[in-house]
């Protein structure tokens, strides 16, 4: 059994571990009131879209809605067009992917925010 000065500490102990709860529940709610903001001002800036004229099919495999399969239609078709024209990308647009069979309008229009196409100022700017 606990002797009343034991229940007493114990009481005091419990109180204040509960008053040192409600202190620091109101310093720092654990609601927010704004969610964060899905991307920071220069998020766009980050190197993590793919140049279809340069990725490997691993890379584009990693897409969303693209597999394997269609990763490696990319690469046959981007390596026929550079035998053909040399020195030209075979990419220059995200519409320019709907040359490869099983990539429609709208699978371009899914990927396009993660893909890259150097030299092509205009295109950078709408991605971003």
């Amino acid at each position: 059994m606990w002797t009343a000065r034991q229940r007493g500490m114990l009481i005091v102990l419990v109180a204040g571990l509960a008053l040192l709860m409600a202190v620091r529940y109101a310093l720092n709610p654990v609601r927010i009131d704004e969610p964060p903001p899905l991307g920071g001002a220069r998020a766009a800036e980050l190197l993590d879209r793919l140049d279809p004229n340069a990725a490997d099919a691993e890379s584009l495999a990693a897409l969303p809605v693209l597999g394997l399969a269609i990763a490696q239609r990319i690469v046959e078709y981007r390596e026929a067009f550079h035998a053909q024209h040399p020195n030209q990308r075979a990419f220059a647009r995200p519409q320019d992917l709907t040359k490869v069979k099983g990539i429609g309008p709208a699978t371009a229009a899914q990927i396009e925010r993660h893909l890259w196409f150097p030299g092509n100022d205009s295109s950078d700017q709408e991605t971003r």
